[in-house]
């Protein structure tokens, strides 16, 4: 692909999307480039305040709904208020924070990151019509799952390592999901993206020394309106195959243009990508249905 912009999205009148994590970042520059591209967006926000605040120059085409993905309640409540969509956006995420536990007691990045949405996906399919898009990171490189403790119950925690651990499910639900929709013949496809380095609110609420450190670098990462570009080609592209990787086409994929990337073999283990869905089923108490 050539140089793609948020100019090249196709009108999108007549289509629905819920963006996760609409309220700032990433999610808030997706949101506002599918309404002016004529779609209707749900802003599925934690911080429902701060998602008006967004919405309110979108005018009639956003509405704001209350999600909080680190609440499987929240998350069925949310589900349960969506008649149809035709795109899901998995943008919403923490990094590095300090060891917090979800309302469910999971780990709170692995549980917001990725059982979050894996629920959220997984209470929506029987109402997306086209695709799924889940954000995962290049930090993906930096994770391992460990099926035997994800939530960190009996390893000693590290921010870092519990970050990519969640970037990599992301991942790994992502390729997994469109082989079993392309399994069931379904016509939805999932697909996942990441921002490169992007300057997002993001890297400012790991409440550590890492918040100073991020922000010094922040000075060279590239605009949240070009970190979003990535996830928009992936939402709106009539071309974006199911079970590819979108991502910046510059140097180290750090900034620049969508892009198809290739991801690490973790993220390619089928064996894993099966046993994580299993776990993943078992803890959110979400069982997939597929259907044609």
């Amino acid at each position: 692909m050539t140089k793609w912009t948020a100019q090249d999205i196709v009108d999108q009148q007549g289509r629905t999307f819920v963006v996760t994590g609409a309220n700032s970042g990433l999610g808030a520059v997706t949101a506002r480039a599918l309404a002016g591209a004529g779609a209707d967006v749900v802003l599925a926000c934690r911080d429902v305040a701060k998602g008006e605040e967004v919405a309110r120059p979108l005018g009639s085409r956003a509405r704001v709904r209350k999600l909080d993905l680190a609440d499987l309640d929240s998350v069925r409540e949310f589900a349960a208020g969506i008649d149809s969509v035709d795109v899901l956006v998995n943008n919403a995420g923490v990094m590095a924070v300090p060891n917090r536990r979800t309302a469910d007691g999971f780990e709170m990045q692995f549980g917001t990151n990725h059982l979050g949405h894996f629920a959220l996906t997984g209470l929506l399919l029987d109402r997306i019509t086209d695709r799924v898009v889940t954000m995962s990171s290049l930090m993906h490189r930096l994770g391992t799952i460990d099926l035997a403790d994800p939530n960190y119950e009996h390893r000693s925690y590290r921010r870092w390592p519990a970050y990519g651990q969640s970037k990599l499910a992301n991942l790994l639900f992502a390729y997994e999901l469109d082989r079993r929709l392309a399994a069931a013949g379904s016509a939805v496809k999932s697909l996942a993206a990441h921002p490169g380095y992007a300057s997002t609110g993001l890297q400012g609420h790991t409440d550590s020394v890492w918040d100073r450190v991020m922000g010094i670098g922040n000075l060279m990462a590239q605009s949240a309106e070009m970190g979003a570009l990535p996830e928009l080609y992936a939402a709106t592209a009539a071309d974006a195959v199911g079970g590819t990787f979108i991502g910046p086409d510059g140097p180290f994929e750090q900034r620049g243009y969508p892009k198809v990337v290739a991801s690490n073999a973790k993220s390619r283990d089928r064996a894993v990508a099966a046993a994580l869905w299993g776990e993943s089923e078992t803890l959110t108490g979400v069982t997939y249905e597929f259907e044609s």
